[in-house]
């Protein structure tokens, strides 16, 4: 698991289930610690040498297309309240992603649901669980995107591979969702299915908009995208014109669905963003 978005009414509050004293005051953060500065430079020299080699393949090189989407209900009985999401809410997310991946050239196509009952499996947040459930349940390859629903234990609202993580380990590639973050859940203020934007990013290969705090490498910040502002750290809610770096230009990207602000305030992806989920898909989903 590499990317996990949490919350916990216990303490600091994480990014989204519905549980006893929701409100928007709870706030987005993340548990799962970053990748390390030498684990970044290994995946971009990687992603560099591989697109260097290929830059005249055109067979080679992804810019956009349709993703095929598999999506797995993971639910404790029958019902909505037992996690088991209809079919429009399923449709609806991808909805939400295809309006969101819309100016990358990006697409997601829904091509098969399945419906697990299973309880042990239906709260869990990784471990063997999550291996138990990934090994029986992942279909395809690595351009394929597998998406699992469930009402994960320790208070996360979702996880995400990166491409990256593929080759060693294909069987655990994609994205785990809280059922309730789907539009029309219960987990507002993160409910309209940008949970689910945020995490296919990860697994597109983007870093958290935050990642470094105020930091520059190279010219492309803690996240290596040089479009991106700065922010010393998450920003939640909406705070209009945040701006936390103030000796780098640019306010917070507050409306980058890779910040931590609230579903009705994300609403983009920069072209460095583009660029970036680009190299990585062809390195390391295209065709593999």
């Amino acid at each position: 698991m590499e990317d996990e978005d949490t919350i916990d009414n216990s303490g600091p509050v994480v990014e989204g289930e519905q549980r006893p004293g929701w409100s928007d005051a709870n706030n987005r953060l993340c548990a799962t610690p970053d990748l390390d500065v030498a684990e970044m430079q290994a995946i971009e020299d990687e992603v560099g040498t591989y697109l260097a080699a290929h830059k005249n393949d055109v067979l080679s090189n992804a810019t956009g297309g349709t993703i095929p989407v598999y999506w797995h209900v993971i639910r404790n009985g029958t019902g909505l309240a037992n996690g088991d999401i209809p079919d429009s809410q399923i449709a609806a997310q991808i909805s939400v992603l295809n309006a969101a991946y819309a100016s990358t050239g990006w697409q997601f196509q829904l091509v098969a649901t399945d419906r697990t009952t299973n309880a042990s499996w239906y709260t869990c947040s990784g471990g063997t669980c999550e291996t138990q459930m990934k090994n029986a349940l992942r279909q395809g390859t690595a351009d394929d995107l597998n998406i699992y629903s469930n009402n994960m234990g320790g208070g996360l609202l979702g996880w995400a591979t990166f491409p990256s993580s593929y080759a060693s380990n294909p069987k655990m590639d994609g994205v785990v969702l809280l059922y309730s973050s789907v539009p029309g859940g219960t987990a507002a203020p993160y409910n309209l299915g940008d949970t689910g934007t945020h995490e296919v990013g990860h697994w597109m290969g983007l870093y958290h908009t935050f990642q470094g705090g105020c930091s520059r490498q190279a010219s492309t910040g803690g996240d290596l995208v040089a479009d991106t502002p700065a922010e010393k750290s998450a920003a939640f809610g909406c705070p209009v014109g945040r701006n936390t770096c103030a000796n780098i230009a640019g306010n917070d990207p507050i409306e980058n669905f890779m910040d931590y602000t609230d579903d009705s305030c994300m609403d983009r992806f920069s072209a460095g963003q583009d660029t970036r989920m680009d190299g990585q898909f062809t390195t390391y989903r295209f065709g593999k």
